[in-house]
């Protein structure tokens, strides 16, 4: 912006003059002395400064006959008093931007307060500064640091917990959980089975390695197995159908006498065919038979 700048009101001395000449507001002759012409009207310096002299918007004080005047917009100021509101650096010659309460803003002090503040040294970032946003907060590249090792991360891969940011390693010292397969820290992911975690590599089946992590299983002597492994090489095979038994589906209810399995389904009488789980039943050379029917053998 520009604005204009005098070195006072127009004052100077005269020298004998015949005719009268006086100030127009106190009448004191002005012959010989200095004085200031305002408006086409000739004062004494000590009735400019009561009457005609513009107000400084800055210290609020008449800017007197001897003073250099600025003046921008109908704002008048004294020189020394136009600087920057903000680092209060002088702005006779220099750019600058009226602000909020007319207030004058060098260029510099105008670009840092439309700027983002670091959350980590409370500095603007200006335009060019490297930057690390996270959930609406911002910091300059090497503000954004690990809250235990007080390492820069930078763009580096980091973990938030709580208002805290931590870096991949220290995360893992700090919280993350081992394994309970490999041992190994567990930093993304995982699998949890009976409050124990599992890498989601390291929770597969026991004899094909599928990754069982959302699938059906079973755990057998700290084994897990999927379906179709556990079906063929660990499941015990039905004394009546012979097919295996795996606990899930129609088989989940099991009859087990003298080490021989059966699915409730198929725990029959081998002649009569009648239900017997939860009944009576008398087992005799390996097979099944109800009371009724033993008799008979």
């Amino acid at each position: 912006m520009a604005y204009h700048r005098h070195s006072g009101p127009g004052s100077y001395t005269v020298g004998t003059m015949s005719e009268r000449f006086d100030c127009h507001y106190c009448r004191g002759p002005l012959h010989g002395k200095k004085y200031v012409q305002k408006e086409g009207r000739h004062c004494c310096v000590k009735c400019f400064e009561k009457f005609c002299a513009n107000t400084c918007v800055e210290c609020k004080k008449p800017i007197g006959a001897d003073s250099k005047e600025l003046h921008f917009k109908n704002r008048y100021w004294h020189d020394t008093c136009f600087c920057c509101f903000k680092c209060h650096t002088s702005l006779v010659n220099e750019p600058f931007m009226l602000k909020e309460f007319n207030k004058v803003w060098c260029n510099k002090c105008t670009t840092l307060a439309g700027a983002p503040t670091c959350k980590g040294c409370q500095q603007p970032i200006v335009s060019g500064d490297q930057n690390v946003e996270y959930k609406k907060a911002v910091w300059h590249k090497d503000c954004f640091i690990c809250s235990e090792c007080k390492q820069v991360i930078g763009t580096a891969s980091f973990f938030p917990k709580g208002d805290e940011i931590f870096c991949t390693n220290c995360h893992e010292t700090k919280f993350a959980k081992n394994c309970a397969k490999c041992n190994k820290a567990i930093t993304s992911g995982g699998v949890s089975y009976q409050d124990q975690p599992y890498h989601t590599e390291c929770f597969v089946c026991a004899t094909c390695t599928k990754k069982l992590g959302g699938q059906r299983f079973t755990a057998v002597e700290d084994q897990f197995y999927c379906v179709d492994c556990y079906k063929s090489f660990v499941a015990k095979k039905c004394g009546g159908c012979k097919n295996p038994i795996t606990g899930f589906g129609r088989g989940t209810n099991v009859v087990s006498h003298e080490g021989q399995s059966w699915h409730d389904y198929c725990f029959n009488c081998k002649k009569c065919s009648i239900p017997l789980a939860n009944k009576p039943f008398v087992y005799h050379n390996e097979q099944v038979y109800c009371p009724t029917c033993a008799k008979r053998l």
